[in-house]
């Protein structure tokens, strides 16, 4: 740390104990996302505050033009950022605490690292932060698409390529250290990472066209997602499923397909293509946990031939209940109310 950062964090360390003695819990120094020429400044950061009172230390300035911002970051904000939930996960991974209140303070940040480390070395769970932030991505994609400004389509390219790399990175375990920074070298040297990502980030940077960016945000948003649900599935399949709970399921959504049967025998195209929807999107749920692919019911749909549309219905239903019975799992079925009552009193 060189003299001006020494002096800065004496100079917030002595404010604090001269006025926020019992306000502030915590001071905190962070500088991986600093470039690299200013790397050596490591500088307090932000401060967890323990009273309302602490709001009045904070302060920004600018000091040989370098920006500086001394501001609050709550133990909730923090405990969000132990189970990966905030965007800059370094901020937690590598804070230095440059001034505690007490060791109980020094020890609850100490700990939420370690919950952070934990979680960091979780595969399954990891995967399922990954896919809120694809989902995310997501999210700004649909703003893209009904985006005319082109410098906001630019930017909400980048913010798309910048999710989906953090999505990707927990896949591999791993955050971004430096945020933002030379995330395609990283990316690079990661085991697992879909095939044609980097290439897709780095011509979505350089394209000048907005709808052409926009064509390729898609591109990359389809290859993650797909390359997510590959790691979904490889998981789920090293664990053998318990048919039992696909019965539970299915005991439940039958009265699902029976909507359906009714609105196509209804004659009914609407209201049996609104039900089909929650259907279709259950059985591929349970159909990828479960291994059971043959799930398309809806690319049979003609509003003319419903009749078509209902049988391939039933050989969906079909396939789940032969799934349940080859793996030795009953479904509780009774053909009358007697029959219930006889078994079951």
């Amino acid at each position: 740390m060189n003299k001006n950062g020494m002096q800065l964090n004496d100079w917030a360390i002595k404010k604090i104990e001269s006025e926020y003695g019992n306000d502030v819990c915590l001071l905190l120094g962070h500088k991986t996302l600093k470039l690299e020429k200013d790397m050596g400044e490591a500088t307090f950061s932000f401060y967890i505050p323990a009273t309302n009172r602490a709001n009045g230390l904070a302060k920004t300035f600018i000091i040989d033009g370098i920006g500086y911002d001394l501001f609050p970051m709550s133990w909730e904000r923090i405990g969000d950022m132990a189970d990966v939930k905030e965007y800059n996960t370094t901020c937690l991974a590598d804070g230095e605490i440059l001034w505690a209140r007490s060791d109980e303070d020094r020890q609850r940040f100490e700990s939420l690292k370690g919950r952070l480390a934990a979680n960091l070395q979780n595969p399954q769970y990891m995967r399922e932060r990954a896919v809120k932030w694809i989902n995310f991505a997501k999210d700004i994609y649909q703003d893209t698409l009904f985006e005319e400004k082109l410098y906001k389509v630019r930017e909400y390219a980048g913010h798309i390529c910048d999710l989906l790399s953090i999505a990707v990175a927990f896949v591999n375990l791993r955050y971004f250290k430096h945020g933002q920074t030379n995330q395609i070298q990283e990316l690079a040297g990661m085991e697992k990472v879909p095939q044609g990502f980097v290439e897709l980030y780095k011509n979505i940077i350089i394209e000048p066209m907005p709808d052409a960016q926009k064509r390729l945000c898609f591109e990359i948003i389809k290859i993650t997602g797909k390359f997510l649900d590959a790691q979904n599935a490889k998981a789920v399949s090293e664990v053998a499923p318990d048919f039992a709970e696909l019965a539970a399921w299915y005991h439940e959504l039958c009265y699902m397909w029976r909507r359906v049967y009714h609105w196509c025998d209804e004659n009914d195209a609407v209201n049996a293509y609104i039900w089909c929807c929650n259907l279709q999107n259950a059985v591929d749920e349970m159909g990828a946990k479960f291994g059971i692919e043959d799930t398309d019911i809806f690319s049979y749909f003609n509003a003319k031939d419903l009749a078509k549309f209902r049988n391939r219905a039933e050989c969906v239903e079909q396939v789940f209940r032969q799934a349940i019975a080859s793996n030795g799992v009953k479904i509780d079925e009774y053909e009358t109310v007697q029959d219930f009552l006889h078994i079951n009193s």
